[in-house]
Parts: structure tokens; C-alpha cells; sequence
């Protein structure tokens, strides 16, 4: 009763929108300020400086014993170890390993993917790219890597997820931002985007 009768009186109001507005202009102001400071950053950078990519490169036929294994989930039939193995996904071992030994099995597999480095099949362009040969392919890619893709690169850890992330469908693999550039091969890992094939 006495919280209602207080509530009510003008001065209690005043104060309490009083604190609302400090309160949103100071969020609003740091907000600001954050923008600002990225913006600067950005343009403050040294267009030749070389970004300290954190990639890992495996050794590709590394003696090193694997328990556990990721692979790239979201094929319906098909799915890509981090060892570059590519096998249908009856054959897939509960540790997230291909089973080497089944016959669906496959390493390294550049199956459907062109000279330009674009393929088919996405597991395939993992497969392919997860090749230790073209390790300075991929390095010389993060090294030249566009602003816009800096952000989503450096958060890259090794090859695995390298490839991943390169062979996904980006805006390199579409024209007008709604036709793929060459419906056959748009998974690329290579430099250049996909060919451009007629309509």
C-alpha cells in the first residue's frame, strides 16, 4: 500500500526516469565509442602487414595415433574425416573416423573437383584440399586473404577447419548475389572463384 502511494507521487517518477535515461545514453555512448575505435583500427592498419594466421598444418601421413577424429557433419550420404578420408555415412566409426577399411573409403579424393579447385560434392572438396600438397596453396590464400575475409579466417585453428571453411559455398562462388557462378563446381578451395558458365 505504501509502495503504490509512493509509486504515484510525480517526484519518484521524475527520478526513476531520470536513472532510465542516464542509463541508456551511457550504453549508448560506449557503443559508440566501440564502433569508433573498430573503425579507426581498421583504418589505421598497414595494408602489407601480414596476419599472424593461427593455421596448424597436419603432416598428412603423420605417425601420430588418433582417438578421436572430426569429420564434416553435415553430409546426408557422404561425410570427410580430419585424416582427408571420405566414406559414405554407414562407414563412419563411433570415434567420428572413417572406417578405412570399408570399401566407400577414400583419401584424398579430388573426385569431381576441377584444376581451378572447385568441386562437386563439398566432402570431396574437404578431401581434396586436406592434401598436405597443397598446404602452400592455402597459406599463400590466408596471406593474401581479403579484409572482408580476415574475421572468418582467423578464427581458423588448423587445416581441417581451414578447409572446411574454404570449401563452403561463399559470395566468390555466386554472380549477382543469386546464381551460382558454375552450378557443377561451386565448393572451392582454390584462390580464384569458380568459372563463370553461361545461363
Amino acid at each position: 500500500m505504501v509502495l503504490r502511494k509512493l509509486l504515484r507521487k510525480r517526484w519518484v517518477l521524475g527520478v526513476v526516469f531520470g536513472l532510465s535515461l542516464i542509463y541508456f545514453l551511457t550504453n549508448t555512448l560506449k557503443q559508440e565509442e566501440r564502433t569508433l575505435r573498430d573503425r579507426t583500427l581498421l583504418e589505421a592498419r598497414d595494408p602489407d602487414h601480414r596476419i599472424p594466421w593461427k593455421v596448424r598444418f597436419n603432416l598428412g601421413n603423420s605417425s601420430r595415433p588418433i582417438t578421436q577424429c572430426r569429420n564434416s557433419i553435415q553430409g546426408k550420404t557422404l561425410l570427410t574425416d580430419e585424416l582427408g578420408y571420405v566414406c559414405e555415412r554407414k562407414d563412419l566409426l563411433v570415434n567420428g573416423c572413417c572406417n578405412v577399411n570399408a570399401l566407400s573409403s577414400r583419401r584424398y579424393i579430388c573426385k569431381s573437383c576441377l584444376a581451378n579447385g572447385c568441386c562437386n560434392i563439398y566432402e570431396y572438396c574437404v578431401s581434396c584440399c586436406l592434401q598436405p600438397d597443397k598446404q602452400r596453396l592455402l597459406e599463400h590464400f590466408l596471406n593474401r586473404a581479403a579484409d572482408g575475409f580476415q574475421n572468418l579466417f582467423t578464427a581458423v585453428e588448423d587445416h581441417f577447419e581451414l578447409c572446411l571453411a574454404k570449401c563452403r559455398t561463399s559470395s566468390q562462388s555466386v554472380q549477382h548475389e543469386n546464381t551460382y557462378r558454375n552450378p557443377q563446381a561451386k565448393y572451392c578451395y582454390g584462390e580464384n572463384p569458380p568459372e563463370l558458365r553461361p545461363i
